[in-house]
């Protein structure tokens, strides 16, 4: 099971040496692992598309699922906070995942809103597009963002929340996503693998382009001058989560395609 493709598959700006030589490293590490299974389950049609076009694995083994799955009773829908608004990040410190953008489009919205909060949930991290607890720190500081490092419980902070942000380069299928989608949240994410799969347009969200911090901004500025998109687009995105995104739904099915449950949930005998 591929949750996601990482760091070394996620489109850069700029292509280096170092990183076409771990990319081919990893693919012939996933070559080796797929030759010796006879399931991949991955999350996404582009991950899908792109490890059969690299020839890291035959598309009669992969079986696509939605996604990690949520607790939909334990992430259970609460109503979502309109003013002041509140856009919530939860992510690794990582380039990757759209912390530069998140936070320029912070800055300037704090001009023409300064009431508006930008909260930003998660630890540093060693990967190579890790950002550092200093930048963190400075922009708390600049009163930019609030910083509140790793949590190990997320629940009260999306419920705190207006609208969840993940301006992210590539994904599998988000989990953090999932989460404030079971709780009643809109999504402002990017038109990318994984993330896309999440939001559908003008429903329970918006979607933007990678790398574009102005059509993250664009976007967040829809909520704040017109609070009354938050409510309704939370309601579609937990009725979407109840569709999709059912951790027993999504093991059930991992269990029949191995052969260890039936479609219907029953044990085979």
């Amino acid at each position: 099971m591929l949750g996601g493709l990482g760091y070394v598959f996620t489109p850069a700006e700029k292509e280096t040496l170092k990183r076409r030589a771990l990319r081919g490293i990893v693919s012939s590490l996933l070559k080796a692992a797929f030759k010796a299974s006879h399931r991949i389950f991955l999350q996404n049609e582009d991950d899908s598309q792109l490890l059969s076009g690299i020839g890291a694995v035959h598309p009669s083994k992969v079986v696509l699922i939605k996604g990690t799955g949520v607790d939909l009773a334990s992430f259970a829908f609460a109503p979502p906070i309109a003013k002041p608004p509140v856009f919530l990040l939860m992510a690794r410190l990582l380039r990757e995942k759209g912390i530069y953008e998140y936070v320029e489009a912070a800055r300037f919205l704090k001009r023409a809103h300064p009431d508006a909060r930008f909260v930003l949930l998660g630890g540093v991290d060693s990967n190579p597009g890790g950002v550092g607890s200093a930048d963190a720190d400075r922009w708390v500081q600049e009163g930019i963002i609030e910083w509140y490092g790793h949590v190990e419980d997320v629940r009260t902070w999306i419920a705190n929340a207006s609208v969840y942000v993940l301006p992210s380069y590539r994904e599998g299928k988000p989990r953090s996503t999932q989460e404030a989608m079971a709780m009643g949240r809109p999504i402002i994410t990017t038109d990318t693998a994984g993330c896309r799969d999440t939001v559908i347009e003008g429903r329970n969200g918006y979607l933007v382009p990678v790398r574009d911090w102005k059509a993250l901004a664009n976007a967040m500025s829809r909520f704040i001058e017109d609070p009354s998109l938050i409510a309704p687009m939370g309601r579609e995105s937990r009725r979407l989560a109840e569709e999709m995104f059912d951790i027993h739904k999504i093991n059930n099915a991992i269990l029949a395609s191995i052969g260890l449950a039936q479609s219907d949930g029953r044990h085979p005998e």
